[in-house]
């Protein structure tokens, strides 16, 4: 892809971005304000800029009349980069200029941490469980009347040295037909053992050589949101990948209301049946995608929490909400996946993550188990973000683990105008620092319609460094700004007037929207914090940290280090592995290592109840502040607080 250099004045910011990119997303990843309250649509007017060399493409509309267009006027949400820039910002004075490079810096999302085949195969890990073996067997006679099966047994022996075979029975019920269609020309699919010196099952058999199509589906069981992918057991690579909301969401958004919804008449079979429908009408869409015959798929894994396994299962959940917190199980052994009622052959089984507890499921165990951090020596930190926030910290000697209710604010939840991230959801925020007139962008480069989890955090972060909202979450009420405003006794900051806003009405951000997010930061930082000092740790020890879940890929990593969501540490240790749980689903579809390991690894991880932990509670009061009380902990943050009070007390000394 064709990149292009630019440069941003009178700030002297330099970017390098990719060809065709919006000029307005540039400037806000290179840390420069422009002001822009429509979500990037065209229709405010408001972010003009000045191309003092180079061109880019569009950016002229009737907000620009001809004489602003003959000195370079452009509106930055319109005008595609298509070549180096020089782009200035218009600035009323220099002071402003000072306040701005103050506050600025580049936005830093997390690495996007990706499993590299090449490497399990060097490391002998790629070892996929289903394998198939192509055999042209000699045709019985009066002279060699061997029966089916134990014919091909012998020659898969003496073939391809394979020993302690069984045949599974719907294999035996159509042997028969399968050798005689194309001369006993079969491909046989064996299914390996996880561990050595145990039985090989043959659990399928086709009629000439597919040892070319082997295929594995890999699933995560999310509560709102179902993904499925199709993977090439031969290369390791993902053929297709499509996700869907749970069809549980109509019984209850949360695993709570649906553990109440199970224990009524007919309740978890329904449920189960609605989980079992959304994953076929994936399984449907991805062999469609892919162009394969379904019956080439020949084994499939799944990872969800405790509550969706048990539902899945159509396992009763009804203990894990009750005292002492207790799942049915925390294993579960091989399935038909027919006897699920999945939409796969006879031969193929499924397999399901094992949990911890109740509250740190197997979704969170193949989170472990894909990023590899129970195989290294550096101390790593596994956040997977959400509702309900999960917590692991060890390495290849120890794990340890938490899981801690966050609240739904980081998925729009709780949030006036909270929305999931979705065409529309402003997911970008800066802000003047003189006149406190805002710059969304939106999802999508349209009008607003809400507020996405990864742009409350910025937009919270962004405030309290400038002084707009104090560490309690509480506006200012003594700015000159027409965008604070109190309604019916609450104070909010109008991030879009009603015009410019898809929902015709004014989007803005609300002091309890505030305290929704600290309430729901404070309980995973300080779940962080507690687990840490359980096990003898404090934050400084961590080598790396890992984040998982929906909307990892899009926090800016210091905005979330501004309100205390993440530890004050060096953003180029922090990767983001996505979605976890598919892709630990998808680690055991390749690999047999994985299978082996994850029992080794469930058993012994040390998980911690932090609602039975002493210093949780006082962790947890302590971080309901921005960033925390105890500012000693974000040193960085403290430093810029401390250089921007100076500034301002400076401004308002005429001698200055």
């Amino acid at each position: 892809m064709k990149r292009h250099h630019i440069l941003f004045l009178p700030h002297n910011k330099k970017i390098t971005v990719e060809h065709g990119e919006k000029l307005i997303r540039a400037a806000m990843e290179a840390g420069v304000h422009i002001n822009a309250s429509c979500g990037g649509e065209g229709v405010c007017g408001k972010c003009r800029v000045i191309i003092e060399d180079g061109r880019v493409e569009g950016g002229v509309t009737e907000k620009l009349d001809s004489e602003d267009i003959e000195k370079g006027y452009r509106q930055a949400c319109l005008s595609d980069v298509v070549g180096d820039l020089v782009v200035r910002i218009p600035i009323d004075s220099e002071v402003d200029a000072g306040l701005l490079n103050l506050q600025k810096t580049p936005r830093r999302t997390a690495h996007i941490w990706e499993m590299n085949l090449e490497e399990l195969k060097d490391k002998g890990l790629f070892m996929p469980p289903v394998e198939k073996k192509y055999l042209e067997l000699p045709e019985p006679t009066l002279q060699d009347n061997l029966s089916d099966v134990t014919r091909l047994i012998s020659f898969l022996k003496a073939q391809y040295n394979e020993h302690r075979l069984v045949v599974q029975l719907p294999v035996i019920q159509k042997i028969s037909d399968i050798l005689r269609k194309d001369h006993f020309k079969v491909t046989a699919t064996l299914a390996r053992p996880v561990h050595s010196g145990r039985k090989t099952n043959i659990i399928h058999v086709q009629t000439g050589d597919t040892t070319d199509r082997n295929y594995a589906i890999a699933v995560d069981v999310g509560t709102t949101t179902i993904y499925g992918q199709l993977v090439d057991l031969i290369t390791g690579d993902a053929l297709a990948q499509f996700g869907d909301y749970n069809g549980q969401i109509s019984y209850g958004e949360d695993v709570i209301s649906r553990i109440i919804y199970a224990g009524k008449p007919g309740g978890l079979e329904k449920l189960h049946d609605v989980v079992i429908a959304t994953i076929n009408k994936l399984i449907k869409k991805m062999v469609k995608k892919a162009r394969i015959d379904p019956d080439e798929i020949s084994t499939i894994t799944m990872a969800g929490n405790t509550t969706m396994t048990q539902l899945l299962l159509k396992v009763n959940p009804k203990y894990i909400r009750l005292s002492p917190y207790v799942p049915a199980s925390t294993f579960y052994p091989p399935i038909k996946a027919v006897d699920l009622g999945l939409a796969l052959g006879d031969h193929v089984t499924a397999l399901v993550y094992p949990a911890i507890s109740s509250y740190v499921g197997g979704d969170i165990v193949a989170g472990v188990m894909g990023s590899g951090m129970y195989r290294t020596e550096k101390l790593t930190l596994l956040m997977d973000i959400g509702t309900n926030a999960e917590i692991v910290i060890g390495n290849k000697d120890w794990l340890a683990c938490a899981s801690c209710s966050a609240g739904p604010a980081f998925e729009g939840g709780g949030v006036k105008f909270g929305m999931r991230a979705g065409k529309g959801a402003i997911e970008d925020f800066s802000m003047d620092p003189i006149t406190f007139e805002p710059m969304n962008i939106t999802i999508g480069n349209v009008r607003p319609k809400g507020i996405c989890g990864s742009g409350l955090i910025i937009i919270a972060a962004t405030m309290f460094e400038m002084g707009v909202i104090d560490n309690r979450g509480k506006f200012n009420r003594d700015l000159k700004t027409p965008r604070i405003r109190e309604i019916d006794g609450v104070y909010e900051y109008v991030l879009a007037w009603k015009h410019e806003t898809e929902i015709d009405k004014d989007i803005a951000l609300t002091e309890p929207d505030l305290d929704n997010l600290i309430r729901a930061k404070g309980a995973i930082y300080s779940g962080s914090i507690t687990l840490l000092e359980e096990v003898g740790l404090k934050m400084q020890d961590i080598d790396r940290i890992y984040l998982a879940g929906g909307f990892g890929s899009y926090v800016d990593l210091e905005k979330a280090m501004v309100i205390g969501l993440l530890p004050e540490i060096d953003p180029d240790r922090i990767r983001f592995i996505g979605n976890g749980s598919l892709m630990g689903a998808k680690m055991s579809c390749l690999t047999n290592r994985i299978r082996k390991d994850v029992v080794e690894v469930t058993r012994r991880m040390t998980n911690f109840e932090l609602s039975e932990t002493p210093s949780f509670m006082n962790n947890y009061v302590a971080a309901l502040f921005l960033p925390h009380t105890d500012m000693d902990q974000f040193p960085k943050l403290k430093a810029r607080l401390e250089r921007r009070r100076a500034l301002q007390r400076g401004l308002a000394n005429p001698a200055f």
